[in-house]
């Protein structure tokens, strides 16, 4: 007598059943996945802040003295130059593993194009030298999504601190051409350690090196008007003697969604992507590698006119949850909240020598100041 044996197999709703319990599962464990792959990100990016540090304090090491955010070739007329706007992160390269890209800006070079470029290369604005258009890994922060398009300039996340002032920042009060402008009037607002066209040292950092910011990380334009991605423009002094006009909050950004500006707003919409946040690592101006230390972090940035080499005040700003990464005059990288103290925003650095007024945020940001910070405070 042959024995059958019964196979019985999944029903349609047990198969549904173990497909719904799955879907839950997975529901559950993304953000838990993409939480960890966000925290990971930040480390990575605190470690490249870490590596920027050791190369400001090997570079101190090596010439006694800070690399200068304002440097390269003064301008000549009728000869090649950068007028000396190259950024402090052009001289940090060969001390962040990058000698050979280092040499290539150094010497002169051949460019794809069949131009030949003298040594330090030229003006950050020339397209057409290969290494401006080159991305250094280590000056990119990895939850920052925006890429350089085709034939674009090579992108920054990290920026020189330039302390709390807003006036002469963008030249410190030295011409193109190297010679004095009007150093002493520009002396009453360049209070960080980083200070435009001027060569500074851990000496001139009064303060204590950790309790002062060098370096802020920012938020490169991602062309969508958000408020942490661009500067709105004013197009009058304003932004000078009142940060939180009028001009650069409440008529600028938008009361439906705070982290946008209104579409009436003027930003750099419709022109060159070269003229955006973090869009060219080698330029020393305010709008590309400068943070000052007066709107707290991921609040708007704001410049007095319509053009990318003007004054204004440059916010430190990151795509990780809450805050930013700073990075102190010691070497250490610290993670700064939207939420620390900054004192009056409404305020104004009208004479030398004052402590700063916009509170731990603003002191963090002077290098000479004598404020007192409880180590709590941040």
């Amino acid at each position: 007598m042959n024995s059958k044996v019964s196979r019985r197999g999944f029903t349609l709703v047990e198969l549904l059943v173990v497909i719904a319990i799955i879907g839950v599962l997975v529901g559950l464990l993304l953000p838990a996945v993409q939480a960890a792959r966000e925290a990971a990100r930040r480390m990575q990016c605190g470690n490249n802040m870490k590596q920027l540090g050791l190369a400001l304090h090997n570079y101190h090491s090596a010439y006694n003295r800070l690399p200068q955010h304002g440097g390269g070739t003064a301008h000549v007329a009728g000869g090649p130059d950068n007028v000396l706007m190259l950024s402090v992160l052009v001289p940090m390269t060969p001390f962040i593993e990058q000698q050979a890209f280092w040499e290539q800006i150094s010497n002169p070079f051949v460019a794809t194009n069949g131009n030949t470029y003298p040594a330090m290369g030229p003006a950050p604005w020339d397209t057409g030298y290969d290494p401006w258009r080159t991305t250094v890994g280590t000056f990119r922060c990895p939850s920052d999504p925006t890429v350089p398009t085709a034939g674009q300039f090579g992108m920054n996340n990290y920026a020189a601190c330039i302390g709390d002032g807003i006036n002469w920042t963008d030249r410190g009060g030295i011409n193109d051409n190297g010679t004095p402008g009007n150093p002493q009037a520009a002396d009453q607002f360049l209070r960080g350690v980083f200070k435009t066209r001027r060569a500074t040292a851990f000496r001139d950092i009064l303060d204590g090196l950790s309790n002062t910011i060098m370096m802020g990380e920012i938020c490169t334009d991602a062309g969508n008007r958000e408020i942490i991605g661009q500067p709105v423009f004013i197009g009058d002094g304003a932004v000078f003697t009142n940060p939180t006009t009028a001009a650069c909050t409440t008529n600028a950004i938008d009361p439906q969604r705070p982290q946008f500006y209104l579409p009436t707003a003027e930003l750099q919409d419709g022109r060159a992507d070269q003229w955006n946040r973090g869009h060219r690592w080698m330029c020393a101006l305010g709008m590309y590698t400068m943070i000052n230390t007066i709107r707290p972090p991921n609040k708007e940035s704001c410049q007095s006119h319509n053009t990318d080499g003007r004054e204004g005040t440059y916010t430190a700003a990151s795509r990780h949850q809450g805050g930013c990464h700073i990075l102190l005059g010691d070497g250490a990288v610290r993670f700064i909240t939207d939420s620390i103290e900054s004192g009056n925003q409404e305020a104004y650095i009208d004479q030398p020598g004052v402590e700063s007024p916009y509170g731990v945020w603003g002191a963090l940001g002077t290098a000479a100041m004598r404020e007192t910070l409880d180590a709590e405070a941040f």
